[in-house]
Formats: structure tokens, C-alpha cells, sequence
């Protein structure tokens, strides 16, 4: 398999081909942004304040969590996917198709399995109030039951990107939504299950979205087929995927942890701050979903172009990236910031929560495109297998910090208090990653080339 003549991603104008693969991405980060999106306006508007916060919350930050470490996981087989397929590789790039659809079978059931036993202790440990306890621990065990298809969705969609394939995943998520949107007003509204038919719903349309994934990676992608008799698990690839994907997804959960920390201080302000925390949070995911988008983007480009060993193509992509990105990031701030009142009301029709709500996008949105350095620079050195500095710099700049901020400087603070402690620590993590940056991409760079002669001479 060659690849490097007809493959665009190392042969066409850059900025073009990153927006032609970001498009796509974006979309269907909102499509599967949308899942948790309507089950909380529905829910809110039809099940009440106490059930909004019930899926949110303590509920919400748990599957963020586990959802996030898996699919930091999934990075690692994207970035090695990306670089076999760059490189022409189709021996190998068969080789961890089927490891990392393996290890995303066996993971996710049997993460599904602990999730189910150890809900209410980590509720418990969020300081969950007792009146919402029941709710979310259904939202929550419904959800992890059905975890292993969220998870080969996935890794099924990452391995379709990595090869270059944007659109096709955005097709699957779309349809698999508007079941989604479907079936929680059958559930919530007709059948008045309330937060059980929200999880349930989730879980019927993620079923549905890794079925067809896995049907195109085995029937309808070219360069590459899955096959069920040729699943298998093997070490030095894994051993690969995990040097990439495990440092990613303690990085993402660091992310997470820091949330719940700062969840539990939210808990005991009250029913009407968490639900203005919850729905503020569904707004304030548009913005994540952009900022992933380019993530994405940004490591399947350098991927296949550092497998191709090509470094000039590479320092161009992450100077048109960052622009992009720092501009999205202050286009997005201001939208929030002025049309923060009216984005809440797709949650709640309570004015105390969208006052609360309010409150926080002026702490929040004039503050998005700091970490757009970090989150950029950070994805360019873990497609060519720097991956170690964004561990350190999460681990530092918001579990380390947070934990101290929440605990120690302003402990029992006002709700303005709690959330400043992000765009502080934003702008402590791109600090940190712009340094390293500067000091390892010019080695890089250099060994580039070095290979590039090799290969040309």
C-alpha cells in the first residue's frame, strides 16, 4: 500500500486539508456532545431541577471521568494508526487495527462491570447529596452498562480518522442522535421514566452507532479490514498504542479529578448552583468540542506527516492551527458571555439557576483561548511520540493546583471563588507546554530531516 501519492493529508495545501478533516470532527463532536446535551434539557424541562442536577453533577463528572481515560487511551491507537498509514505501512497498520478494537472490546466490558458495582461509593465519595443519590446512581449504572459500545464507537471512529476519514463517523453520529432525541421523548415524556429513560436511550442509540462502525471497518474501508477471526491482543503493539494512550488518558482524567474536586465544593452550595453548574456546562462543551476538534486534527496531520517524515509540513500545521484555534477560542468567549441568559434557557426555566449561570460564563468564557496553546502544542508532540509533558503539565497546572486551590487558599469559598481556579490553571498549563515546546521541537524537527535524507538518498 502506498499511500503517499494519493494521501492529501501529506501532499495537499495544509490549512485546506485541516478544515476539510476539522468540519467534520466538529460536527460530530456535537453530535456526541448532543447525547448528554438532550438528555439534560429533556430531563430538565420534563422531569424537574432536581433531576437536571441528578444527570449532571456528581453523576456527570463520574462518566466524564471514565469516558475521558478511555478515550485518551483511543489516542494512542489513533496516533500509531495515523503514522503506519503516513508511512505506507499496511502490515502493521493491520496488525493494530486489531489490537486496539481488542483491547476496546475487553476494556469496556469489563469496565462496564466495575462501573455497575462501585457506582454509589464514588457518588458517596462527591459528596453526593442523599436526595439525589437514588437518581444518579441509576443515571450512572445505566450508562457504564452500556460503556463497551461507547467505547468500540470510539476507537472505531478514531481509527477511521487516523486514516483520514472524517465524515463517515460524523454520518453515523448524526443518525445515531436523532435516535437519541427520539427515544428520550419516548422514554422521559410518553413513558415518564425520567433519568432511567434518558440513560437508556443513551445506550440504545451508542449500541446502535458501534455496530455500524464496526460493520464499516470490516465491509467499507479501503486500505484496511477488520475481521473477528483475527482479533488479538498483541504485546509490542499495545505496548506501543499504551506509551501514547496511557500518558494521554492520565492526562484527561487529571481534567477530570480536578472537576470532581471542584464538583464536591459546588454540591454544597445548593440544588440551584449545581443545576446552574450542570447547564452551564452543556453550553460551555461547545466550546470543548471545538478545541477538541482541533486537537484531533492536529494530531492525525502531524501523525501521518511525521510517519512520512515531513517536518516542514508539520511547523506549518501547528502555526495555521493555533491561529485558528486562539481566534475560535475568543469568538467563542464573547458569544457566551452575551448570550449566556438565553443559551440557559434550553435547561431550565429557573431565573435563580440562570442567574447562577450567568455568574459563571463571566468568570469562564473570556478565558477559553489560553488553553488552546496548550492543547494544540500538546497534540502535535504526542503524534510524534512526545507524550510525558502533557502528563506533567495536567498533573501539576490542574490536579496538583486545583486540589490546593479548592482545599487550601479558598476552602468554603463563594462560587466565583471555586471556578476561578480555571483560567488560572489554563494559563499555568500553556505556559508550562509552550516552554517545552519550544526547547523539544527543533530536535525533533532535526531528526526529521535526518530521516528524510535517508529515505530520499
Amino acid at each position: 500500500m502506498n499511500t503517499q501519492k494519493t494521501n492529501e493529508i501529506t501532499t495537499g495545501v495544509i490549512w485546506k486539508q485541516i478544515l476539510i478533516f476539522f468540519f467534520p470532527i466538529l460536527l460530530g463532536a456535537f453530535f456526541q456532545t448532543l447525547y448528554n446535551t438532550v438528555d439534560a434539557s429533556v430531563v430538565g424541562k420534563f422531569a424537574g431541577e432536581q433531576a437536571l442536577a441528578s444527570v449532571g453533577g456528581s453523576s456527570g463528572q463520574i462518566l466524564n471521568f471514565v469516558f475521558g481515560f478511555f478515550m485518551g487511551l483511543a489516542t494512542g491507537a489513533t496516533v500509531i494508526i495515523a503514522q503506519y498509514f503516513g508511512a505506507g505501512d499496511a502490515r502493521s497498520l493491520d496488525d493494530a487495527l486489531h489490537t486496539a478494537y481488542t483491547a476496546a472490546l475487553i476494556g469496556g466490558l469489563a469496565l462496564s462491570v466495575a462501573g455497575v458495582l462501585f457506582c454509589r461509593p464514588f457518588l458517596r465519595l462527591l459528596d453526593t447529596p442523599d436526595s439525589l443519590m437514588d437518581s444518579s446512581a441509576v443515571y450512572v449504572r445505566v450508562l457504564m452498562a452500556g460503556l463497551v459500545f461507547t467505547l468500540i464507537y470510539n476507537i472505531g471512529s478514531g481509527i477511521l480518522r487516523a486514516i483520514g476519514d472524517s465524515r463517515r463517523p460524523l454520518y453515523i453520529l448524526m443518525a445515531c442522535c436523532g435516535m437519541n432525541i427520539v427515544l428520550d421523548l419516548f422514554f422521559v415524556v410518553t413513558l415518564h421514566l425520567g433519568v432511567l429513560g434518558a440513560a437508556v436511550a443513551t445506550d440504545i442509540s451508542q449500541a446502535a452507532s458501534a455496530a455500524v462502525v464496526t460493520w464499516i471497518l470490516m465491509k467499507k474501508t479501503t486500505g484496511m479490514k477488520l475481521s473477528f477471526s483475527k482479533l488479538h491482543i498483541r504485546a509490542a503493539t499495545l505496548g506501543k498504542i499504551l506509551k501514547i494512550g496511557l500518558p494521554t488518558a492520565i492526562a484527561g482524567s487529571m481534567f477530570s479529578v480536578s472537576n470532581m474536586i471542584v464538583q464536591t465544593a459546588i454540591n454544597h452550595m445548593g440544588v440551584s448552583t449545581m443545576a446552574a453548574w450542570t447547564a452551564y456546562g452543556r453550553i460551555d462543551a461547545l466550546w470543548w468540542m471545538i478545541n477538541q476538534a482541533f486537537s484531533i486534527s492536529v494530531t492525525t496531520f502531524v501523525g501521518q506527516n511525521y510517519g512520512a517524515m515531513l517536518p516542514d509540513r508539520v511547523r506549518r500545521a501547528v502555526r495555521e492551527v493555533l491561529a485558528m484555534e486562539i481566534s475560535s477560542g475568543i469568538a467563542m468567549g464573547a458569544l457566551f458571555i452575551l448570550g449566556a441568559p438565553v443559551l440557559l434557557r434550553f435547561f431550565t426555566s429557573n431565573d435563580e439557576v440562570i442567574r447562577l449561570g450567568v455568574q459563571i460564563s463571566l468568570y469562564m468564557a473570556p478565558f477559553y483561548w489560553t488553553f488552546s496553546i496548550s492543547e494544540i502544542l500538546s497534540a502535535t508532540l504526542r503524534a510524534e511520540n512526545y507524550v510525558m509533558v502533557s502528563t506533567v503539565a495536567n498533573l501539576l497546572g490542574v490536579f496538583v493546583y486545583r486540589i490546593i486551590w479548592i482545599k487550601w487558599i479558598v476552602p468554603g469559598g463563594t462560587l466565583q471563588q471555586v471556578i476561578s481556579c480555571y483560567p488560572i490553571s489554563w494559563c499555568l498549563i500553556s505556559a508550562f507546554v509552550a516552554g517545552y515546546y519550544l526547547y523539544r521541537q527543533p530536535k525533533i524537527t532535526r531528526s526529521m530531516k535526518a530521516a528524510e535524507k535517508k529515505m530520499t538518498a
